[in-house]
């Protein structure tokens, strides 16, 4: 499809000054934030950053390509839509539009447990070529429900996440009454009130729910009740007791996420995963932790050829993709830019962050005079 998109926005910086100004402050700090004091969330794009690339202008060059193929299964592009709670809270319909918006440019859409549209719904959206990200239940019963609704729905990756074992200290959030149980302040209705497109749209759409849930939530909860339940029903710390059922029962591609380490990698290989996704849920989980980067590194020299290495946390342009990719990830995965370019664009917003992030890496491409994506390591300047 052609590559074509508002010259006004034609940075996620500039989709991120302007998602600030549509949507109300509890939900853009919401999406924008990390935990602590944020230190974690600046280190994962100043360090990515520190990577320099080099060209190669005399080398005879034929044309670069920014297709890959992952599981088995060509993408028009090596990065896809992360998955993001609430997603409805930042933009109403947001998981549609952007669900719609990768199956269109075919790249991957991870839907959340705990985002505002059903397993179902996005299935339908991106004829099953959706993943899914599931939050681990803390009832057998439950968790297996929701793996054969993904199965059912012909989700070809389901996705694990190993590092939310606690739920991460978010001041702003704390602050704006979104920790569990939320809460909805006189100062969040103002700021509401003076944010009118974002209030008509929820209202079009209706207020955001936990949609994958519903069939298990008890009807009528109130705000204190919803954290309750929350809490009772999920139990984010993975281990092999854990993950050794899912492998057993999930028939399609297994993909660890969250992984910081070189001993969670060893252990996902021994489990029997196909992949994993070097993370740090976006710098909002561990401050003191390194960024996604640096782990990557030596993950992906010691295990690429055992385990599919993938990243994402910290990246939000084309350089950013080549950056990560040339330092060994196969794949990367963004949350927060397509949130700020849907909630900057609303139903334009999917397709505009998809084309400039395509059109950004393939000028990287080709000014490295790089042809494939795996050459970009031969680009890496070691310093």
């Amino acid at each position: 499809m052609a590559l074509e998109f508002n010259t006004q926005y034609p940075s996620v910086d500039d989709l991120r000054n302007k998602a600030k100004k549509r949507i109300p402050k509890f939900a853009f700090d919401y999406l924008d934030g990390g935990c602590n004091e944020d230190v974690n969330l600046h280190r994962n794009t100043s360090e990515l950053r520190e990577i320099q690339l080099r060209p190669n202008y005399l080398k005879k060059y034929e044309g670069s390509s920014i297709k890959t193929t992952l599981f088995g299964v060509e993408y028009d592009a090596p990065f896809g839509i992360a998955p993001v709670g609430l997603q409805g809270l930042m933009w109403p319909n947001a998981t549609e539009i952007l669900a719609k918006a990768a199956y269109e440019h075919n790249v991957p859409f991870i839907l959340s447990t705990v985002t505002t549209a059903s397993i179902e719904r996005v299935s339908e959206l991106t004829a099953g070529k959706a993943w899914f990200q599931l939050y681990h239940p803390a009832e057998d019963r439950l968790r297996d429900d929701i793996i054969k609704r993904a199965a059912v729905a012909e989700c070809p990756v389901l996705v694990i996440l190993c590092d939310v074992p606690t739920f991460g200290y978010r001041p702003r959030d704390i602050r704006n009454g979104l920790a569990m149980p939320p809460k909805m302040s006189l100062a969040n209705i103002l700021q509401v009130m003076g944010k009118p497109r974002w209030a008509l749209e929820t209202l079009k759409y209706g207020q955001p729910n936990f949609e994958t849930l519903k069939p298990y939530m008890p009807k009528g909860l109130d705000l204190k009740q919803l954290g309750k339940f929350m809490d009772e029903t999920f139990s984010g710390r993975l281990n092999e007791e854990k993950i050794k059922p899912i492998r057993d029962m999930w028939k399609g591609k297994l993909v660890l996420k969250g992984v910081a380490s070189e001993a969670d990698t060893e252990e996902a290989i021994r489990l029997g995963l196909d992949g994993i996704i070097v993370s740090n849920h976006g710098g909002r989980q561990l401050d003191a932790g390194e960024s996604t980067i640096k782990p990557l590194k030596s993950i992906a020299e010691k295990y690429s050829d055992k385990i599919e290495v993938m990243m994402d946390s910290g990246i939000s342009s084309g350089p950013d993709i080549a950056r990560a990719m040339a330092c060994g990830a196969k794949f990367t995965f963004m949350g927060r830019s397509f949130m700020y370019g849907t909630a900057a664009l609303g139903k334009k917003g999917g397709d505009h962050t998809i084309s400039i992030l395509k059109t950004q890496l393939q000028q990287i491409m080709e000014q490295l005079n790089c042809e494939k994506l795996e050459d970009l390591r031969n680009h890496l300047i070691n310093n």
